[in-house]
């Protein structure tokens, strides 16, 4: 159990990566649920989609009777600046909507693709060549954070696998809002160009 739950702590554990672990994880489910409460965790299972991860438990749940101290909460919150918010939420509609054609599980996109995911949502009047410039360094924080895998190819340009443990974190209750906000970033990158376009002028 050691094993499984050392695996966990230190990230995602995905059916597809390592199938045995996953066989581990699934026969010792229970007792790795029972170790990790003890440790303030909370451990979330997808079979269908094949992915496992701990989280903190919320912060209700983390309540211990007789007054006692919480518990350290042992994973960290991460503060996710806005092209990397914005990112995330369009590889997730990218993804409801791969899901809904019925073809392969596997949403892979280009460089190119990703990049036209947030072109769209550029005012006329921004810069938008360099935010396709920052476009990499947006990339790169999303498979560090596990949402893309980097594909391994001999040539060409660089592609990425869209994880579906990012259904785990983008639900389908937050698409249903998601117009709305994508308004709230569309006005957000309108701010952006106008303090770009005065900056610009008192140079």
């Amino acid at each position: 159990m050691s094993t499984v739950a050392i695996a966990l702590l230190k990230g995602v554990v995905y059916r597809d990566v390592d199938e045995r672990l996953w066989a581990a994880l699934l026969e010792l489910q229970t007792h790795v649920r029972d170790y990790i409460t003890v440790l303030g965790l909370e451990l979330v299972v997808d079979e269908a989609e094949g992915y496992a991860f701990v989280k903190s438990r919320s912060e209700e749940d983390a309540e211990v009777d007789g007054g006692r101290a919480k518990t350290p909460r042992l994973i960290a919150r991460r503060q996710l600046s806005f092209p990397v918010s914005l990112l995330l939420a369009l590889l997730r509609k990218k993804l409801a909507e791969w899901d809904a054609g019925g073809g392969d599980t596997r949403l892979v996109l280009s460089r190119e693709d990703i990049v036209e995911l947030v072109r769209v949502f550029l005012p006329a009047s921004s810069n938008e060549a360099r935010l396709v410039d920052q476009i990499d360094t947006h990339v790169n924080k999303i498979v560090e954070l596990g949402f893309l895998r980097r594909m391994k190819i001999t040539s060409g340009p660089p592609t990425f696998e869209v994880r579906r443990i990012l259904k785990a974190f983008v639900d389908a209750q937050w698409l249903l809002d998601f117009d709305a906000r994508l308004a709230g970033y569309r006005a957000h990158l309108q701010a952006s160009a106008s303090s770009d376009q005065l900056e610009s002028r008192d140079e």
